[in-house]
């Protein structure tokens, strides 16, 4: 029989998150900072969408066009909202520098309560009982999923293989999601553009990490700088699928596919390639696909029990102030 306190103190031993490296805990103020920016500034830009999509008489069917995203550039609600992401993403960044991507990357959920409280006083539809309880799938299963990982998410060293397999799993996605876009952006919902955007922005996440991991080792070559390269690409057309996710949804929607999908993205791209949860335990494992798995029906049901989303799955006419 092994003894109480032997069991202890193998417990304790594999608790190797923030009783490693404090450091650690400072990730989640900045985070949730990050997350409050990114409320608000998804409000403005949503706004700004609405706006330049009703003076341009244009319906959109097939993505934001060249002279329509020109236009958001004269609308005052959506530059707003891009300095508000802007924030959002210094905050992001401040936060992969101390803490692992597992960890810091979930805690943006908590924008889909703000957003939420935001957008039913905006738009004056107040939530449906169904999409307050998906609402509280996708916080809950993110929570959840963070908690886990505070106690289990270490800091690995990663390797030009690893560089090189995100890389490669990135341009595959982006030209999947390129193709299907063609193919079927002239009946696309929202679904569509927010779960294109999650994904891509997930790898975004994940290269943010390298390079900033990379750029505090001293370790800025011809592969770091590629990765580079690749994140503001990627940033870009993530930014175009948001845009176009806001004109054809409302923005707490699409704060919880980002919200959810991004950091499930980046979790397992952190879980798979870079091996952040080595040191984590069978049963914390499937901790996270529970969790991840719930977070993921709470987007579901959310696009189907969203009060501005009727029942075909279109959105409704949105208030525009």
């Amino acid at each position: 029989m092994i003894p109480l306190d032997a069991t202890l103190s193998d417990g304790i031993d594999q608790l190797v998150g923030v009783f490693r490296d404090p450091r650690i805990l400072l990730g989640i103020p900045l985070a949730l900072l990050g997350a409050v920016f990114m409320s608000f500034g998804a409000q403005y830009q949503h706004r700004g969408v609405q706006k330049v999509e009703r003076l341009s008489g244009g319906k959109t069917t097939g993505g934001l066009s060249r002279s329509q995203l020109t236009s958001l550039l004269t609308r005052p609600s959506w530059v707003a909202g891009t300095v508000m992401l802007g924030l959002a993403i210094v905050c992001q960044l401040a936060a992969l520098s101390v803490a692992p991507l597992i960890l810091v990357q979930p805690l943006g959920a908590i924008a889909l309560v703000i957003t939420t409280v935001l957008n039913a006083r905006v738009s004056r539809h107040k939530p449906t009982r169904q999409s307050l309880i998906a609402i509280a799938l996708c916080v809950g299963g993110i929570l959840v999923f963070v908690t886990i990982a505070a106690f289990f998410a270490t800091e690995q060293v990663i390797t030009e293989r690893e560089l090189l397999i995100i890389l490669g799993i990135l341009a595959v996605v982006v030209i999947v999601f390129g193709v299907f876009w063609i193919l079927v952006r002239r009946r696309a919902q929202a679904l569509f553009y927010i779960m294109a955007a999650g994904v891509i922005y997930g790898f975004v996440a994940t290269l943010a990490k390298v390079v900033i991991s990379r750029a505090q080792a001293g370790n800025f070559e011809w592969l770091t700088l590629l990765c580079l390269v690749a994140l503001l690409a990627a940033v870009a057309v993530g930014a175009y699928f948001v845009q176009t996710a806001y004109s054809v949804g409302p923005p707490d929607l699409v704060i919880a596919g980002l919200t959810v999908i991004d950091p499930i993205v980046a979790v397992l791209i952190g879980l798979l390639v870079l091996g952040e949860a080595s040191t984590a335990p069978a049963w914390a494992l499937i901790g996270f696909v529970l969790a991840g798995a719930i977070a993921t029906w709470g987007v579901i049901q959310l696009t189907k029990h969203h009060p501005q989303i009727t029942a075909d799955g279109k959105p409704k006419k949105p208030r525009v102030h």
